[in-house]
């Protein structure tokens, strides 16, 4: 054997050994053993090693039955700690976790008009300062953000809806003022990638995630890698021309509307009304449609006829293993709407893509960027593979490798 080999065993099973405690929490030694396959000598090597260098804690014992309690060991969060921010026109929503994951502390705080950076800025020092840090203690921050940045220029494009953040550096700024690396994704993207790692998506290499709302927005994902285009721009089909093939009369431009504009709250909820049922936004407009008879029926028909349309165009270009409907009015309508959008797409498309519900709810955008994160400082403190994404980065990043990425 090579002399460098011995060493290069230990930091294999040593990196072995922590995935395991991540990804299960807390393990005894025989616990270990068995998903790691060492024997009983080496891994109680192995976690006095770690133990040592301050990678592992012991952590409580565990008990139970006539036999002696085990002693557990778990990753040491305390080597960093990480921020993921969902960012929206009206809130920045931040968690604070350490590297084993672990929640901190949550903090949500509303995002003004004007003064934006200032507001940002304010609420990720305030939830800082809850978990007991200051900004430059974080040492990663992932932010969710409608639009795309522009890898080029790092101005945020395709988000008309998020004032007073254009014209702005976005990474270059928020890392000045947090002093620590900063990654700016796309919010549907991070929910995508939420699906790939807890979600419906796993194992998929090829799919497409659509959220419709105000502001629709989508997610490709091509052999298991974020396609971001040119500009960060890919998915971004908010502003592309379809038509409206509702049957309902609502005043749209049937040649060729704004899709975006088919899609938003305001426009379902309209939808909705020319069927009689009557909501005071789109995503009350499709729960009470669920329960409303033939009505309700012909409104989720005419909605899955105008989703779907939309869909058509991106399934023949890429023609994906699966087509994923996430967000406030896809969870409202359920498997019902998925249904419905998966019947109208093969009218139109010869790919027979399945369109199934997203699995993963509650606070997606934030939960992606954490796992983002996380897998970015797991990198770095571990050696870990990272996930299989390429975000835009900010300054304090130039050079170094991404995620998914070789040199």
């Amino acid at each position: 054997m090579r002399a460098g080999s011995p060493r290069l065993l230990r930091e294999i099973n040593d990196r072995a050994a922590i995935e395991a405690l991540l990804r299960n929490g807390p393990l005894t030694r025989a616990e270990l053993e068995g998903i790691i396959g060492l024997s009983k000598p080496a891994t109680a090597q192995l976690l006095t090693r770690l133990e040592e260098e301050g990678t592992v804690l012991r952590d409580g014992l565990r008990g139970g039955g006539r036999g002696p309690r085990a002693q557990l060991w778990t990753v040491n969060g305390a080597l960093a700690h990480v921020a993921a921010i969902a960012l929206t026109p009206d809130a920045v929503d931040v968690v604070i976790a350490d590297i084993s994951g672990a929640t901190i502390t949550e903090h949500r705080a509303p995002m003004p008009r004007t003064g934006v950076l200032e507001a940002f800025h304010s609420a990720v020092t305030k939830a800082a300062a809850q978990a007991g840090l200051t900004t430059d203690a974080l040492h990663h921050v992932v932010v969710g953000s409608p639009g795309a940045v522009d890898p080029t220029t790092g101005r945020l494009n395709y988000a008309p809806h998020m004032p007073d953040w254009e014209n702005k550096n976005i990474p270059e700024e928020l890392e000045a003022l947090l002093d620590t690396p900063v990654t700016v994704e796309n919010d549907v993207n991070l929910v995508a990638l939420e699906e790939m790692i807890a979600g419906r998506a796993v194992g998929v290499r090829n799919f497409v995630l659509l959220w419709p709302a105000d502001a629709v927005g989508a997610a490709v994902v091509v052999n298991g890698v974020l396609l971001r285009g040119a500009t960060g721009g890919a998915g971004e089909i908010d502003a592309m021309r379809v038509p409206d093939r509702a049957h309902a009369e609502t005043g749209t431009d049937r040649a060729g509307s704004r899709y975006g504009d088919l899609l938003d709250s305001a426009s379902v909820a309209r939808l909705a009304r020319a069927h009689g049922v009557s909501a005071r936004s789109g995503q009350v407009a499709v729960e009470k449609a669920l329960s409303a008879g033939p009505a309700g029926r012909e409104f989720l028909v005419d909605l899955a006829r105008r989703v779907a349309t939309g869909v058509a165009n991106v399934v023949a270009v890429l023609d994906p293993e699966l087509v994923l409907l996430s967000g406030e009015i896809a969870q409202a309508g359920g498997t019902t709407l998925a249904d419905l959008v998966a019947a109208e797409l093969r009218r139109l498309v010869v790919p027979r893509t399945p369109v199934e519900l997203a699995l993963v709810t509650g606070k997606p955008v934030r939960s992606g960027a954490l796992h983002s994160a996380l897998s970015v400082v797991r990198e770095q403190v571990f050696g870990l593979p990272a996930a299989t994404t390429e975000p835009f980065r900010g300054p304090n990043q130039q050079g170094a490798t991404a995620p998914g990425t070789s040199t």
